[in-house]
C-alpha cells in the first residue's frame, strides 16, 4: 500500500522551481531514503508533504490524505523531525513531551517518556530548561516529539545533526527495527553513509527534479556503490 504518492508535483518561489514534476511513490513499511545535494528540494518536498506548503501545481496524498486540503489531519498522522529546529526554549523536555502527548492523546506517555529517556541517555536533563541544553540534547528531544505517538509515518530531516558517533548508532538502529515494525520513514539526508546503511529504498533528487527511485539493493547492484550512483546522478 502507497503510504506517500505525487504526481507532477511542483513548487516556484518566484522565478525559482524549487520542485519539478515529481512522481514520487512510497510503499508502507519503507525506510526510504531521500537524497540530494544542499538546495536538491529535499526539504521543500516534506514541506509539501506535510502540508506546510502549497504546491504550485501537480498533485500528492499522504497516507491517502491531501495535504493541501487537509494539512491538520495529515500532521495529526504522521511525526516529523524538521531539519534544525529546537524545542520550545522555556519547556522543559519533560514538559514538552508531556505536552506533546496530550495534543496526541497518549494514554502512557510518562512510560514511553521514561523509554525514550533510558534510550537516549538524557534521563537527568528532562527537567532543564529546553534553552540550556547542549545542541545534541537538544536534536535528541526533537527525535523523541517525532516518534512519541509511535505515528504509521515519520518525516525526518538530517536526523543525526549534532549527535555524537554512539549516540547516532543508536538512532540509525532504531530506524531499522521501527521499519522492521511495518512502520514507514521517509528520511531526507545529504549524508550518503546513512542512507547506505539503514534505508531500503532510494530516491535521488537534484535541482529539484526526482532522477532515480528505486531499491537501495538494486541501486548499488547496478552501479557497485550508492556513492558512485549518486555523483553520476547529479553531475
Amino acid at each position: 500500500m502507497s503510504v506517500i504518492e505525487t504526481k507532477n508535483l511542483s513548487k516556484s518561489f518566484e522565478d525559482v522551481e524549487a520542485v519539478e514534476d515529481l512522481d514520487l511513490t512510497v510503499e508502507e513499511g519503507q525506510l526510504f531514503g531521500f537524497i540530494g545535494p544542499n538546495g536538491a528540494g529535499k526539504t521543500t518536498v516534506i514541506n509539501l508533504l506535510t502540508g506546510q506548503l502549497k504546491p504550485s501545481s501537480g498533485d500528492c496524498e499522504v497516507m491517502g490524505i491531501d495535504p493541501v486540503k487537509e494539512p491538520k489531519e495529515v500532521r495529526k498522522r504522521v511525526g516529523i523531525l524538521p531539519e534544525r529546529e529546537d524545542p520550545p526554549s522555556f519547556f522543559t523536555p519533560q514538559e514538552y513531551f508531556e505536552f506533546v502527548g496530550n495534543i496526541r492523546g497518549i494514554q502512557d506517555v510518562d512510560e514511553k517518556i521514561d523509554e525514550w529517556s533510558e534510550r537516549l541517555k538524557f534521563k537527568d536533563k528532562l527537567n532543564k530548561l529546553n534553552k540550556d541544553l547542549s545542541k545534541g540534547e537538544k536534536q535528541k528531544v526533537m527525535v523523541v516529539q517525532a516518534f512519541l505517538h509511535e505515528p504509521d509515518l515519520v518525516f525526518i530531516d538530517e536526523p543525526l545533526i549534532n549527535l555524537d558517533p554512539v549516540m547516532q548508532e543508536i538512532i540509525k538502529n532504531y530506524l531499522v527495527e521501527y521499519m522492521e515494525n511495518d512502520k514507514t520513514i521517509f528520511l531526507s539526508t545529504h549524508v550518503m553513509n546513512l542512507a547506505n546503511e539503514v534505508c531500503s529504498h532510494i530516491g535521488i533528487i537534484d535541482n529539484g527534479r526526482l532522477v532515480k527511485q528505486g531499491k537501495l539493493k538494486e541501486i548499488k547492484e547496478e552501479n557497485e556503490d550508492l556513492t558512485e550512483a549518486f555523483l553520476r546522478l547529479v553531475k
